[in-house]
């Protein structure tokens, strides 16, 4: 049975792949690249893109981090031990263009040696928030995912399809972050699934990343755009960092184990902007973005 230095090891690699490729889509910027150490226990690795032909700013992160879960941790995750053991690899890239969507997409593992046996259990998932919904990348999007879910399982898709609508509402807002895509967490083996296989359906997730954006960045990278339309990103980008700073599990898990700060807030857009009470004008594509924010939404 794969164990945590295997799992971290793997991680590591995937995210070494998906930035050679990021690299390859922009064509312009490379990754800077930060090692750091965790006070308490572990480190990571810490690859940022920015002002490229393409990409504003971007992330691909990956961590590997252990030492004793605050007891406000505790809670929320509904254990009672201290010790802890934490590996993934996060990912969010913030384009320069407004048709080509924000992506998001984060793979993990979790445990906590225990008697009488370890607690463990894998989480992830991948969503795109788009500053415009465009009908055909969406079902693109979600029929990649549902292929990508039915290798393992029939009904992951439409299990975690639901999660991701939940999971990615800005419940103040009454809106999803985007169209959402695929959430879970605490994925343990089943008679159906050893944890191997969960394993290989957390790498599938995660490679499922540069095929999916590349995807949508070359459907849309050459189309123009007008200032009103980047003003309409930033605002879009406004809703981003909302969910993040007020929703967000993975930043506040950072925050409350001590984590990387410049690392835990890369998710963050470089620019966005809080307009007062903005109405789209009615039948226009900004109007439409804003009706299918929505949960329930089928795409495939």
């Amino acid at each position: 049975m794969i164990n945590k230095e295997q799992i971290a090891a793997e991680y590591q690699v995937i995210q070494d792949e998906i930035c050679a490729s990021l690299e390859a889509l922009d064509g312009k910027s490379t990754f800077e690249e930060e090692k750091w150490e965790r006070e308490g226990g572990g480190g990571g690795r810490t690859r940022v893109i920015q002002n490229g032909n393409l990409f504003e700013k971007g992330g691909v992160n990956f961590s590997a981090v252990h030492g004793k879960l605050p007891e406000t941790m505790q809670k929320a995750l509904k254990v009672n031990h201290e010790d802890f053991f934490a590996t993934g690899v996060s990912i969010v890239i913030h384009p320069n263009h407004p048709m080509v969507p924000i992506i998001h997409m984060n793979i993990r593992y979790f445990e906590m040696p225990s008697s009488p046996q370890t607690i463990r259990w894998f989480g992830g998932g991948i969503d795109v928030t788009p500053h415009y919904i465009i009908d055909n990348d969406a079902r693109f999007f979600h029929s990649y995912l549902k292929t990508v879910c039915d290798q393992f399982n029939s009904a992951f898709y439409n299990r975690f399809k639901a999660w991701a609508d939940d999971y990615f509402f800005i419940k103040h807002r009454d809106e999803t972050r985007g169209i959402g895509g695929i959430f879970y967490d605490r994925l343990i083996a089943t008679d159906e699934l050893s944890w191997d296989d969960i394993f290989e359906f957390s790498k599938a997730v995660g490679r499922s990343f540069i095929p999916i954006y590349s995807e949508l960045v070359n459907r849309n990278r050459e189309k123009s755009f007008t200032d009103d339309q980047q003003q309409w990103q930033y605002q879009r980008r406004s809703r981003y960092a909302e969910f993040n700073l007020v929703y967000d599990a993975g930043t506040k898990f950072g925050l409350e184990t001590n984590g990387r700060i410049e690392s835990i807030l890369m998710s963050l857009p470089p620019t966005a902007k809080w307009l007062y009470n903005y109405q789209p004008e009615p039948g226009s594509e900004e109007e439409k973005t804003l009706s299918l924010l929505k949960k329930g939404i089928n795409w495939v």
